[in-house]
C-alpha cells in the first residue's frame, strides 16, 4: 500500500471519543443521504453471510462506519448512532461502570483484527460503546 493510501489512525487518549457507528435499516438510503450530507465517500466490506460493514470515509480516510441489522430491527431497535470511547482494559471499565449503576447491553468481545468492545447503557439511559484497541489499530 501506497503511503499516500494509507489511513493515518490517531492515538486515541483512554476516555476520548473514537469511533461512530449507525445502524440502519436501509444502508443504501443511508450512504446517499450522509455521503450527500457531509461529502463522505464509502466502501463496503463484506462481514459474513448477507452482511456488509461500510466503512464511511472523509478525505479518504475512515471516519465511522454503517451496517443493517435485522435482527436489531425486528427486536424493535430502531436506527442510531452508537459512539465508541477509548479504554486501557475493556473488562476492567465494564466492571467499574457496572458499580457506577451502567447496566451491560453486551459483554466485552474481542473483534479480531480490531480489538475488545462492549456495550453500555449509562445509569440515565444513555448507549455508547467502549474499545480497547489493537496496537496496529
Amino acid at each position: 500500500m501506497t503511503e499516500a493510501r494509507m489511513q493515518q489512525t490517531p492515538e486515541y487518549k483512554a476516555g476520548t471519543f473514537c469511533w461512530m457507528e449507525l445502524t440502519t435499516s436501509d444502508g443504501e438510503a443511508a450512504k446517499k443521504f450522509y455521503t450527500e450530507l457531509f461529502g463522505w465517500t464509502f466502501e463496503d466490506r463484506p462481514i459474513g453471510p448477507g452482511m456488509v460493514y461500510t466503512m464511511l470515509k472523509l478525505d479518504g480516510k475512515d471516519t465511522g462506519a454503517l451496517y443493517e441489522d435485522k435482527q436489531k430491527l425486528a427486536q424493535g431497535i430502531p436506527p442510531h448512532w452508537l459512539a465508541y470511547f477509548a479504554v486501557e482494559d475493556c473488562d476492567a471499565k465494564v466492571h467499574k461502570a457496572t458499580e457506577l449503576g451502567a447496566s451491560v447491553m453486551k459483554p466485552a468481545e474481542d473483534i479480531p483484527g480490531v480489538g475488545r468492545f462492549a456495550i453500555l447503557n449509562d445509569p440515565q439511559g444513555a448507549v455508547f460503546a467502549i474499545i480497547k484497541t489493537e496496537p496496529h489499530q
